[in-house]
């Protein structure tokens, strides 16, 4: 009897002291912070006289690819890819060679941060397989770091080239052939290194390389060079701008969009008026009378005329040395009707516009009436863009103060003799104390003259200033935002930014950041030094270095 007592009193103490446990969850520790290591290789990492078609690599733990396409940099390049699987999870990498390799070459493999634990991610950086064909590894450097001659900041994944030049060697083989050796800034660097090089006569250049074809290809991406051969060994830190070329004009076949417009899609800038081509339009012998605009957004020209019942129209394209005639079926469609919108100003100084569907030929301005607030009448000018189809009105403003647009019937004409209806707009000034003001006082500007711009953080340029002695600018009623600033060397003096050039070996006119940004706030007067002979110096993005974890 006792003894099932104190069985019954055994078995309630457990209970108790159960029920009185802390309850919690079960964790899994410290997260894994450490980077998968290459364990073996065949043949070994840094092997000479190689011969092999095959490569195997295996990994400590258990990887995957990630962003192999972008990451890999093999230098020389291969004409052909070699096949890399798997591209599951595996410990195991097989680099499958599909070309023949040059003898007594150097080949390097950077994964750059593609190889990665299956777990947590974590990057082995930078990782290399390296091997020669001949009796030794090539291991001269050369170093640098790349910048965009005018925009701010560079993008990743910049590829750096180095040519052999030999008796062979013309500056068109960047066009067409592959670099002896390349490198890539990757996504989190600024900088290159080039390395298991041997020592040679190169030319240097970098490239945004946008179809990954190791060329460059001056409709599309952006060059950077360096004029002179370069030899190797060499310990000069390299300093690579890259620009996009100007690209010579070439129009395309026009298509008939409406019954009174063609579209004629072209290459090249037709931003400056020298840089617009001539068109004429013909049916048979006669030349019509025609309107070539831009159309918004787009790489394309369009080319007005008015109705004619003909099969085909005849249109000669010409732009300095540049010549080109095609043959335009013509339908009936649609003809174009005019429509007119505006354009409020962003700022202060921005002027009032309107656009057009059609371009405009006649203007009365006596059908057109500005007024204020105070119903007093404001006088004002126009000037119209037929290239852009817009008509400004410049009038003067005050700060505070509400303007309204009264436009009667045919105050505008286009070119097929249809007018507007009446039309009605209205704008207005903030008040003195919600703008802001900002003085610029430039420093160690190098020579004259040089444009300096006030931009928006979206790069968009809210103010700009020709500046051919004056060290001091001032930039007035201004909306509040964060600034930033940049001064163009205008070394032509045509009065605005030119890029440059690989083939005439001409860099692109030189360009400087202000570091910081400005905040310019509403009643604020802002005073900012800018020193141009202080390079902008964008952000790095640090790669995180994984630290194995002290073990108890």
């Amino acid at each position: 009897m006792l003894k099932n007592k104190l069985k019954y009193i055994l078995i309630l103490l457990v209970i108790i002291i159960a029920s009185c446990a802390k309850r919690g969850t079960i964790t899994g520790g410290l997260k894994d912070t450490i980077s998968p290591t290459l364990s073996t290789s065949f043949p070994e990492n840094f092997s000479t006289n190689f011969k092999e078609k095959q490569i195997k690599l295996e990994f400590d733990e258990i990887v995957i690819l990630k962003g192999i396409r972008k990451q890999l940099v093999i230098s020389p390049p291969m004409k052909y890819e070699p096949l890399i699987i798997p591209t599951t999870a595996s410990k195991t990498i097989l680099i499958k060679i599909k070309d023949t390799l040059e003898p007594n070459t150097t080949y390097s493999f950077n994964f750059g941060q593609s190889v990665t634990d299956n777990n947590e991610g974590n990057p082995l950086n930078n990782f290399k397989y390296v091997f020669s064909t001949g009796t030794y590894i090539d291991s001269l450097t050369l170093n640098g770091k790349v910048r965009y001659a005018y925009e701010k900041e560079p993008e990743s994944f910049i590829s750096v080239m180095l040519y052999e030049v030999n008796d062979t060697y013309n500056d068109s083989v960047i066009y067409k052939e592959s670099p002896r050796y390349i490198t890539n800034t990757l996504d989190s660097l600024k900088t290159f290194n080039l390395e298991n090089l041997k020592a040679g006569k190169y030319k240097l250049i970098a490239v945004k390389d946008l179809n990954n074809n190791n060329k460059f290809d001056p409709k599309t991406e952006k060059i950077g060079f360096f004029k002179d051969f370069i030899t190797v060994p060499n310990d000069t830190l390299f300093e690579l701008e890259l620009f996009k070329e100007n690209s010579a004009f070439k129009a395309f076949k026009p298509t008939q969009e409406t019954a009174n417009r063609l579209l004629m899609g072209y290459e090249g800038s037709v931003t400056q008026t020298e840089t617009r081509p001539k068109v004429v339009l013909k049916n048979n012998n006669e030349t019509l009378a025609s309107i070539v605009t831009k159309l918004p957004k787009k790489d394309s020209l369009q080319i007005w005329f008015k109705p004619i019942k003909t099969d085909s129209l005849k249109v000669e394209v010409s732009q300095g040395n540049y010549n080109k005639d095609f043959v335009v079926k013509i339908r009936n469609p649609k003809k174009d009707s005019l429509t007119i919108g505006s354009i409020n100003p962003a700022g202060f100084k921005d002027l009032f516009a309107l656009e057009s569907s059609t371009p405009l030929v006649e203007f009365d301005e006596t059908k057109i009436k500005l007024i204020n607030a105070d119903s007093t009448d404001v006088k004002f000018t126009t000037s119209y863009d037929e290239f852009n189809q817009k008509l400004f009105f410049d009038f003067q403003k005050e700060v505070g103060q509400k303007y309204s647009f009264n436009i009667l019937p045919g105050a505008m004409t286009d070119f097929f003799d249809q007018t507007n209806d009446t039309l009605s707009y209205q704008i207005s000034t903030k008040a003195l104390e919600d703008y802001g003001n900002l003085k610029v006082r430039l420093e160690n500007v190098k020579s004259f003259p040089v444009i300096i711009e006030l931009l928006k953080s979206t790069g968009d340029v809210v103010a700009s200033e020709y500046v051919n002695e004056n060290t001091t600018i001032n930039f007035k009623l201004l909306d509040p935002a964060q600034f930033s600033l940049r001064a163009i060397y205008d070394t032509n003096k045509n009065q605005r930014y030119d890029p440059g050039s690989f083939l005439e070996k001409r860099y692109a006119e030189e360009v400087v950041y202000l570091s910081e940004e400005i905040d310019v706030r509403a009643n604020w007067d802002v005073e900012q030094t800018f020193d141009l002979s202080i390079p902008y110096t964008p952000p790095v993005k640090e790669i995180n270095k994984k630290k194995k974890q002290p073990t108890n």
